[in-house]
This record gives structure tokens, sequence and C-alpha cells, in this order.
């Protein structure tokens, strides 16, 4: 009987709605709580573990107490072994270092582990490459490579890997930034180490990669293009990135590169916006988005931006979605689609679709945008 080892971080991706890119450290979890954020990761997990109900009977399910993996274990039928305690009222990364060295000790042949980038780099810290793991995407920014590209594919993964279906195993990269620096617009991302992961091609998402300079001059055509186009009826819900930065830059506003901002009549009209301020504002308006995916990932929706929540996104409408990403980008992905993760699978379903892309001035692909990426 194959053991897998289930490890929830219950604060993950609670500040990703209310706008602090992340929960990193008490102060911030306590802010995210009071605007009213509302944890994530349990409900991420049951997704995968849905996926793996139809070997409940074949595996040992091992996890730590209540919200760290036994409560959603239990709601999806599952009877695990619980170990360990937690410390304190809440939890913090020593406790998911200590299950992540605990159910290594045990030998699992698998820990599969809800969270961002900052759990990732936990499980790091515990076991280094003496387990295989897998993460399940939960967090605000995942810039690492052991995600798979969303719950439910973590949790086909996890058991094509268990049943000996899958047996190649990689080394993918554990990724994180600077919170702080982060929230004031500046990236510095370093890379902390590998882990070791099952892998199936196009399962798992790839490293986060940036914008080149070889690109700003495509961006300025995009947002000339953009910017033309702009109606007075509409306001506009900018996301994050430097394609849609450079539509802020034209219309010379101020601007948050990390940010959900918006703009109305070619001024601004918020800034750095949380999904309930982007509700109020838009409420009985008529609304357009304009987004840009995730250079090296190809995401739209579900990774550090998600103010755009499926509730903003049915609120604007997907006929007023605009995407824009450069030539270079659109190349990057090989064909392969655009990706959303929402977390709500109405709203994925509604946009998997071919949507147009703005690649230039009066320049345009049709692309694919889906939920589920081919294998």
């Amino acid at each position: 009987m194959k053991k897998l080892g289930l490890i929830i971080n219950p604060i993950a991706g609670m500040g990703g709605r209310v706008g602090l890119k992340g929960t990193d450290g008490l102060d911030i979890l306590e802010k995210a709580k009071k605007l009213g954020a509302k944890p994530q990761s349990e409900e991420r997990a049951v997704e995968t573990l849905k996926r793996l109900e139809p070997l409940k009977d074949k595996i040992e399910l091992i996890t730590y107490p209540e919200e760290m993996g036994e409560t959603a274990s239990v709601r999806c039928g599952f009877s695990p072994r619980i170990i360990g305690t937690i410390k304190g009222f809440m939890t913090a990364a020593a406790d998911t270092q200590q299950a992540a060295r605990n159910m290594s000790d045990l030998g699992v042949d698998l820990i599969l582990f809800a969270g961002g980038d900052g759990t990732a780099r936990d499980i790091y810290r515990a076991v280094g490459d003496s387990s295989v793991v897998l993460g399940i995407p939960a967090g605000v920014k995942i810039h690492s490579a052991v995600y798979a590209c969303n719950p439910v594919i973590s949790g086909d993964l996890a058991a094509l890997f268990l049943e000996g279906k899958i047996k190649k195993i990689i080394e993918a990269e554990v990724m994180d930034i600077d919170e702080e620096n982060f929230r004031r617009d500046i990236i510095s991302a370093r890379l902390y180490g590998y882990l070791r992961i099952p892998y199936k091609n196009r399962y798992l998402q790839r490293v986060k990669t940036g914008s080149s300079e070889d690109e700003r001059y495509s961006q300025e055509a995009i947002a000339f293009e953009i910017i033309k186009n702009m109606s007075d009826e509409f306001y506009y819900i900018i996301g994050p990135g430097t394609t849609t930065r450079a539509v802020m830059e034209k219309l010379n506003v101020d601007c948050s590169l990390l940010g959900v901002d918006m703009v109305y009549r070619k001024r601004l009209a918020g800034k750095d916006l949380s999904e309930s301020e982007l509700l109020e504002k838009i409420e009985g308006k008529k609304a357009k988005l304009i987004v840009t995916p995730i250079g090296g990932q190809g995401y739209l929706f579900g990774r550090g931006n998600q103010q755009i929540s499926p509730e903003v996104v049915e609120c604007v409408g997907k006929e007023n979605i605009i995407i824009i990403a450069t030539k270079q980008k659109i190349n990057s992905l090989f064909g392969h689609p655009l990706l959303i993760d929402t977390g709500n699978e109405a709203a994925d379903r509604l946009l998997n679709d071919y949507f147009r892309v703005i690649t230039g001035y009066r320049e345009y692909v049709v692309y694919k945008v889906t939920y589920m990426p081919d294998s």
C-alpha cells in the first residue's frame, strides 16, 4: 500500500482578493483578516483529493491535525492517519516544516502540499531532495515550478504517480520573492533550491519569467492600440504586468505594477484595488478588463491577480475581456494555450474558449484559453 502525505498551509492565498499580494508575516495575516479575507487552501486541497478518491482503499493517507489536512481528508471520505501536533493558536512555517520531516521519516511515497512559494520554501528546508513532493497551487504568488497547473491536475498527477503509471522524477525550482518589496512594486526573486517532483508534460506549471528590454517597443505599440480604442462609456480595469503598465504610462497616470488599477475617461479612477473595491466601483456601470498573461507560465487568471475574482469577471462580462501580449510572449508558449485557474469551476468553464489577443498596433491573434492544459 502506497503512503501519501498531505500538508495544507491554511493561510496560503488569503491575501490575494484583498490586494495584499501574500500573507507572509502575522501582521499581514491579521490585516488580511480585517479586510475580510477567507481561507482558500483547504478548498483547493479538496479539489485535489476528489481526484484521488478512487484510490482511497489502496493508499494510506497521512496528514496533520485539523486545518493542516485532517479536515479536508475527512470531507473527501478518507480515513487519514493523523500525526503530529500544531503549536500555538495558528499554524506557522515551523508546523509545515515539522510535518514534512515527519512524513519523510515515515517513508511516504509522495508529499502533497497546498500553498504558495513560501510553503514550497518550507518543504524544501525540511526535506530537500530526500522525498518526492508535489504542490497544489493555493498561494497568491506562485513563481516556483513544483506546482501542478491547478488542483485537479495535482490530483491526477499524484494518482498516476501512486499507481506507478508515471515513474519519471525531475528536480524543479523553488523560487520566492520578498513580499515587502513586492507590495512596493519591486520584484526581487530568488532561487532557494530544488525539489523532486513527478513529471508529466504540461501537467506542471513553469517558472515565471519577466519581460525583456526587446519587448518594450511591442508593449508601446499595444498600448497605443488600446488607448486609441478606449471609450468614455467604460471603466477599464487594468491587471498587473509590464505590458499593462505600458498602457498606464502612455496615459500618463500613476499605476501599481503589481496591483490592479482602474481608468475612466483616460484618468486614474482607482489604484491597487481589492476585489471588493473593484466590485463596488463597477456596480451598475459598463466595464472592460485588460489583462496580460504571466511570462513563462501563460496564466491569465489565478496567479498574482486574485483581486480579479470570478465575481469581477462575471460583472464585467466575458465579451469585455481584453487580452494583450507581445508576440515574443505568445511565441514563448510554443503553441500551448493560455491558462486560467480561478478556483471557480463555472468561471473556468466560461473562459475556456478562443480569445482575440492584441499583439501590436492593429495586430492580433486568436488564441486558446483553457483551464485544462493539453498533455
